[in-house]
């Protein structure tokens, strides 16, 4: 046996190089194969997605589940997007399929927590209408999310139109009032019957519904696609608020044709990502006063042109100027990251 003192380079192994490895490269698999797929909920990472069985006809298609491939890194899944996977034929398999792209969105529906939360959240993608539900009483309408809802609709460039409940309890006179002059859309729901005017509204488009918790939008949900069973609740009597009914996001196909997406009950609409400009899209009432306003006006000053035109106006539209500078007012941070999820 050698010392270490005797070892020449004969008696080192070498190891034998890897003539096989197969090099590194940044292209990435084409996937012509992949089927394109819209998602209709999400659930911890899960998503269920709907297939199209033929060209724009996903609400006919069969619904799978499927997760993120590694490819798409941190880029976030939402409901709306429009998808392409592979491995949808399972087989009767618990395999998943995988998402391996996402197509462009036409449209992003965000808010963050608060006014100062540097965190956008994206509530919906693709969505071309939003029905801001408010009711006429149990609870009382909340002017300040719809103004804050309206806001985030013109930001994403959705259609806005607002559905009223519970018309049967209270008069919708306040509101009509409030937002009529707006050349706004507005629907009204009796005895949880919803017009067919909102039904035709509805017809081929996808439409994100927004409101306080017990206003009625699962109910309204359930009455526009029947056998959907989405969960009701009941406002609290001491509180005055609703209850949390439904949980996540989840669109529903309509019969003749599109998508409704029953969101959760929100408390807070957070406008960080929106710049002051975006908000005063939102009050087209108040433009012939604006008209009058110095340059880089505040609309919160005293040389403000609206300060003697709102003398003249109705109480009705001193009131969308107060929700005006209270929106104006809010301190804002610049959004430093941007959330996917509700």
């Amino acid at each position: 046996m050698k010392t270490h003192e005797r070892w020449d380079e004969d008696d080192v192994r070498i190891r034998p190089g890897r003539t096989k490895s197969r090099p590194r490269t940044k292209e990435r698999p084409a996937h012509a194969e992949a089927e394109t797929g819209m998602v209709i909920a999400v659930d911890r990472g899960r998503f269920t997605v709907a297939l199209s069985s033929a060209a724009n006809e996903i609400a006919m298609g069969k619904q799978i589940f499927a997760i993120k491939s590694r490819e798409l890194g941190r880029k976030g899944i939402v409901v709306g997007d429009l998808v392409d996977l592979i491995g949808s034929d399972t087989s009767g398999t618990d395999d998943l399929a995988r998402i391996v792209r996402r197509q462009e969105r036409s449209s992003n529906l965000r808010r963050t927590a608060d006014d100062v939360d540097p965190v956008e959240r994206i509530i919906v993608a693709n969505a071309s209408q939003m029905a801001i539900v408010t009711s006429t009483s149990d609870p009382e309408p909340s002017f300040g999310l719809i103004d804050r809802a309206l806001v985030a609709a013109f930001d994403a460039a959705i259609q806005p139109m607002l559905v009223i409940t519970k018309t049967d309890l209270a008069s919708p006179e306040a509101l009509y009032s409030m937002y009529g002059p707006l050349d706004l859309p507005v629907f009204t729901v009796t005895s949880r019957v919803p017009p067919a005017q909102l039904h035709e509204a509805l017809r081929d488009e996808v439409t994100v519904v927004l409101g306080h918790s017990g206003v009625g939008k699962s109910t309204l949900v359930n009455a526009i696609v029947p056998g959907s069973a989405r969960s009701t609740g009941h406002v609290n009597t001491v509180t005055g608020k609703g209850r949390h009914t439904s949980t996540s996001a989840l669109a529903l196909p309509l019969v003749g044709g599109g998508w409704i997406i029953d969101t959760p009950g929100i408390r807070s609409f957070g406008l960080a990502h929106v710049d002051a400009d975006q908000v005063i899209r939102a009050f087209p009432d108040l433009e012939p006063g604006i008209a009058n306003c110095p340059r880089a006006c505040s609309h919160d000053e005293p040389d403000c042109g609206l300060n003697d035109w709102i003398q003249r106006q109705p109480p009705n539209v001193q009131e969308r100027l107060l929700s005006l500078r209270r929106l104006l007012a809010q301190p804002t941070a610049a959004p430093t990251e941007q959330s996917d999820s509700y």
